[in-house]
């Protein structure tokens, strides 16, 4: 494109002035072939897709023919804005700027119907999956339920479908899967429904075998950018293929990174980077090294870790933000000495310099439950956490079953709530009867829920089963009444007690949990909700600079604003306290001061009894460490434990391979911690008296 055109370009001084460094200029400009940017930890990728979008438009792409495709529902938001910033909210608004399965969502609505689809198919959550899967296996065992949605969820990210997963099957267990997956996707068809996989894989078997459908999708997606590509499955890549047409017109960017693909167990493939140059021969890799995070002492670190992982393509990370403070390893007796010299560490580093916040803190580990002793420790020293990785408290099952009746109220046009709140607890409705039901309401394009008063359904269903779908209608009815005529907290509470008790929804709990003290656990959970909700409708004294009685609002609007709710209840990112994660949660974050723990053989690299440690096992637990050591900004102290608990009891504990694979300075790295804080105290009031603090103007 000629320069003069670039100058009139109104995105033109956006990426002059963006203060790319050459390797990200370098990626920004490249439009004329497939790319691959090697964006290493830290390195500026999120800002190389956003001017790329820039430059794209700029080259005289519409916004809605650029399609830029993330991992999660944050990154996408996040990139979303900063797209916003850089083009203007009218272009930002038409970027096709969406998750995998969002795009998914997007494509099967509007083509959904080329396959089979019915307009308005439902989507179903993992819990919603393991009651289809209990119901076509004849299951009552969750575990056994659970390993089934395991097994078909990997076999459906690996393109391996109901007609062909029994010719995979390993062993009998996978055998019996594979049964149960032909009459888990019966199901699923009966019910209009699909999973979380069949948001990839509906699609990619649309453009497969629609020509039509795949010449609409290629034409509108001109240009296609993959954020963290390293996470990719085989049917994502294949989805990708499809999009972006044979190579000689393929045009995309792709943005990852070998060296933080840690997701192998969940069918993402390291092979979708090696098979990038030799299906797109003019592929063009630009590696980004810089690294914008850390001091060269903690990348020093990190390099010699991974390089003794197997290269794809060659990297090394540097940085200009100085040696900084060695990295240190930290001795423990075991998991509570560990804690407690964790929690000294953020003491001493806050004590010694005001500006450090709890929020610049975390402990990171590969399992959930080192987190239990951490968690303890830190309450005793009221130094306020939360803990990332784990299961939110609105992501539980028992909350989602009362949240899906919760939204049939406020919508009764809302499918996938209707059935959930219609099979949870169990009113003998069978999936006969629903699917039924669903081919009766998409023949004349109505709701499930409006379709079961319908005067014509009789032709479709058998009186019995009208019967009770009448029933079941009349009893959300009933709280849909109740629950707009129900005022305050005071009468919330008993109501949705009440509520509850004519649905038996405890007894659905100790009738579908393995125990009864996991069963109690979730029943707590229920009345907690219960809590919570009740006291949103307001009517309570409160104190906040004063005593006053709250505005009373009704069951049913609180239920109206119950996904806002949520939403606002799982965010934490505004809040000072010490972040607990797991290694694979930490991944795109980064803190000033990280605390890796456990860092033990058995735990990192983990393994399990039942399992040998191939080599691509320790890669990628190699990998997993190199995650860890990169959230660091400006410490970072790796502890490993002398005896360490594994079950009930208490072995010696092994410093992880990992710890040596560093090559750190051993004299500096193990030096007596007093020691240590004794020179960070000198060096902090040296600087305190070098610069007084000025008047204020």
């Amino acid at each position: 494109m000629a320069a003069t055109s670039d100058s009139r370009s109104p995105h033109a001084a956006s990426v002059a002035a963006s203060g790319l460094n050459n390797a990200q200029m370098e990626a920004v400009h490249h439009l004329d072939s497939p790319c691959l940017v090697l964006a290493g930890a830290g390195s500026g990728k999120t800002r190389v897709i956003t001017y790329k979008i820039v430059r794209l438009l700029q080259h005289g792409l519409a916004p809605k023919n650029i399609a830029a495709i993330t991992f999660t529902n944050k990154a996408s938001q996040e990139m979303r804005e900063r797209a916003r910033q850089l083009v203007g909210a009218k272009a930002a608004k038409d970027l096709a700027i969406s998750t995998f399965h969002s795009l998914g969502v997007r494509m099967l609505r509007e083509d959904g119907t080329r396959l089979g689809l019915k307009e308005q198919f439902s989507i179903l959550d993992s819990d919603d999956v393991l009651g289809v899967l209990k119901d076509a296996g004849g299951a009552t065992d969750n575990k056994l339920a659970r390993q089934w949605q395991w097994t078909i969820s990997l076999w459906k990210n690996t393109g391996i479908t109901s007609d062909t997963a029994m010719s995979v099957a390993r062993d009998a267990d996978e055998q019996v899967a594979a049964k149960v997956m032909k009459l888990y996707e019966e199901r699923l068809l009966a019910y209009g429904a699909v999973d979380f996989d069949d948001l990839i894989g509906f699609p990619l078997k649309l453009l497969q075998r629609d020509a039509e459908a795949r010449a609409k999708w290629q034409k509108l997606f001109q240009h296609v950018l993959i954020d963290e590509y390293q996470d990719t499955n085989a049917v994502q890549y294949e989805l990708l293929k499809q999009l972006v047409g044979e190579p000689e017109r393929a045009r995309f960017t792709a943005v990852g990174d070998d060296d933080q693909s840690i997701y192998g167990w969940r069918g993402a493939t390291i092979d979708n980077l090696k098979r990038l140059p030799a299906e797109y021969p003019t592929l063009k890799v630009i590696p980004l090294e810089q690294n914008y995070r850390s001091t060269s002492a903690i990348l020093r670190a990190a390099n010699e870790v991974i390089a003794l992982n197997p290269k794809i393509f060659q990297k090394k990370l540097w940085s200009d933000l100085g040696d900084g403070e060695p990295v240190q390893v930290v001795q423990c007796d075991g998991e509570e000495h560990e804690a407690e010299r964790a929690v000294a560490r953020i003491q001493a580093l806050r004590g010694n310099d005001g500006r450090i916040k709890f929020s610049d803190f975390a402990v990171l580990y590969r399992a959930n439950h080192q987190s239990r002793v951490f968690e303890q420790k830190l309450r005793a020293a009221q130094i306020p956490y939360k803990v990332s990785g784990g299961q939110s408290f609105f992501d539980r099952a028992e909350i989602k079953d009362l949240c899906a009746w919760l939204r049939l109220i406020v919508n009764e046009d809302d499918d996938p709530a209707f059935l959930r709140a219609v099979t949870t607890p169990k009113r003998g409705i069978g999936h006969t009867t629903l699917g039924a039901l669903s081919d009766f309401a998409s023949k004349w394009k109505v709701s499930m829920f409006e379709a079961l008063f319908a005067e014509s359904l009789g032709a479709a269903l058998k009186s019995k089963a009208i019967d009770g779908l009448h029933e079941f209608g009349r009893t959300v009815n009933d709280f849909q009444h109740k629950a707009k005529t129900t005022i305050g907290a005071e009468a919330a509470k008993p109501m949705l007690l009440e509520w509850l008790k004519d649905l038996d929804y405890e007894k659905h709990l100790y009738d579908n949990e393995d125990s009864e003290k996991a069963a109690q656990t979730r029943w707590g959970n229920v009345l907690d909700f219960v809590d919570w909700v009740a006291k949103r409708c307001g009517g309570e004294i409160t104190e906040d600079g004063g005593t006053f009685e709250s505005e009373k609002k009704s069951v049913l609007e609180i239920a109206q604003s119950i996904s806002v709710i949520l939403s606002l209840a799982e965010r934490g990112d505004e809040q000072d306290v010490v972040t607990l994660s797991t290694l694979h949660a930490s991944k795109g974050l980064e803190w000033p001061h990280v605390v890796l723990a456990g860092v033990n053989e058995g735990l990192l690299p983990f393994r399990s009894d039942a399992e040998e440690q191939s080599a691509d096992h320790i890669e990628e637990e190699r990998r997993l460490m190199y995650v860890g050591i990169t959230r660091a900004r400006q410490t970072l102290a790796v502890s490993t434990l002398r005896r360490r608990k594994k079950g009930r009891e208490t072995i010696a504990g092994v410093p992880s391979r990992f710890i040596a694979e560093m090559k750190l300075n051993e004299a500096k790295s193990q030096e007596d911690p007093r020691e240590r804080l004794r020179k960070l105290r000198e060096s902090i009031a040296a600087k305190t008296a070098a610069s007084p603090p000025t008047a204020a103007t």
